[in-house]
């Protein structure tokens, strides 16, 4: 599992999208020269994620006079994407990581625990990526009250 740190490249990648106006995929290498904030969230349509997305969506005007790009990223598949941005009147990309290969490579895919039983999924993590690429912050083990606010403040700062 890496380690990254503000300062590091930002692993590159390229995903299928829901809601990318440019086509089917987004390469985060295709946005340098913009601010990019990264979430990470674990499930389409489920109460902590729907919240997270909500509250970013309604933060959307703010993050676009800073030039930052919003994307989400879970393992859900295209159409569940589909279906989430419909449902909740989301209007920014969602990125879709079925095999978990880029969720490895940010190092959000971990050992989780509930009800006793240890399973492996997505760690709520956000990550602020500036112009040239490098990540400005991480923000781990998000809690979502408040998140989308800070964020913003972090990528006004960077």
């Amino acid at each position: 599992m890496p380690d990254l740190a503000p300062g590091d490249p930002a692993p590159d990648f390229t995903l299928p999208a829901a809601g990318w106006p440019e086509g089917e995929e987004v390469s985060l290498s295709e946005l340098r020269g913009r601010k990019v904030v990264l979430f990470f969230y674990p499930k389409d349509m489920t109460s902590g994620c729907t919240a997270e997305a909500c509250a970013f969506e309604a933060a959307l005007p703010d993050f676009a006079e800073t030039d930052a790009v919003v994307l989400g990223i879970s393992k859900d598949r295209i159409e569940s994407h589909e279906r989430f941005r419909a449902n909740e009147g989301l209007t920014f990309p969602l990125l879709s990581d079925a095999d978990s290969d880029v969720c490895e490579r940010y190092g959000v895919w971990k050992e989780k625990s509930m009800y006793g039983k240890t399973h492996m999924g997505i760690e709520r993590t956000t990550f602020v990526i500036d112009e040239e690429g490098r990540i400005a912050r991480i923000f781990p083990k998000v809690k979502v009250e408040g998140h989308a606010d800070q964020v913003l403040a972090a990528v006004e700062e960077a």
